[in-house]
């Protein structure tokens, strides 16, 4: 943890640390690009195996960081102060694109999994870099306004529907930015593409 102090000079540098480190913290999570890839060339089965031994292999990790106090190297510095004694969010991160990849359409999940990773990326750098008007949650507008923008550009590559993609958008940035205390990882995933399978099924019975 960093301690701030009125410095106006150690300011900088712990922003500038904040970003770098929210930059580190988000690049991991590209990994969403191979998921869809493997999707994409091998198949549904074989993703959900390859998410459930990852899964498996994370969570025995997290028992001997949480329960048996192992320090990762280098790892432990991205973890953000509510992680250090918690779950971290590639936990959920994994949990909601087997959510996605098992429950939704192959082009609802591409979409959920990606929004996960480049929308809530976009809006923490953009927040974290210029964000100067702030939200009830803490979020800013600035960083809302990014992470929609590239959400609807990500909901209309993978569905061909810019109504659907606005949904779809608006949904992953109404949960980013309001559920404050449930990780962000698995609630976009969920809700998004939850929104808009729902809202096709209904279309497809009227």
């Amino acid at each position: 943890m960093i301690l701030l102090n009125t410095g106006s000079t150690n300011y900088t540098l712990v922003t500038h640390y904040s970003f770098v480190n929210e930059l580190l913290r988000k690049g991991i999570h590209l990994t969403s690009i191979l998921i869809v890839l493997v999707y994409a060339f091998y198949g549904k089965q074989v993703v959900l195996t390859l998410l459930i031994s990852y899964l498996v292999l994370i969570l025995i990790i997290e028992h001997f960081r949480l329960d048996r106090g192992l320090e990762l190297p280098f790892v432990k510095h991205l973890f953000r102060q509510k992680e250090i004694s918690n779950i971290g969010s590639h936990v959920f991160f994994t949990l909601g694109a087997l959510v996605a990849v098992s429950v939704f359409s192959k082009e609802v999940a591409y979409a959920a999994i990606l929004m996960t990773t480049f929308g809530d990326m976009s809006a923490a750098l953009v927040g974290r870099k210029i964000g100067k008007h702030r939200l009830s949650s803490g979020k800013s507008i600035e960083g809302c306004a990014a992470e929609i923008f590239v959400d609807v550009l990500i909901g209309y590559i993978f569905l061909s529907s810019l109504p659907l993609a606005l949904l779809m958008a608006f949904t992953a940035t109404l949960v980013e930015t309001f559920f404050v205390n449930i990780d962000d990882n698995l609630t976009i995933p969920v809700f998004s593409g939850f929104v808009v399978e729902t809202f096709l099924y209904i279309r497809h019975i009227l």
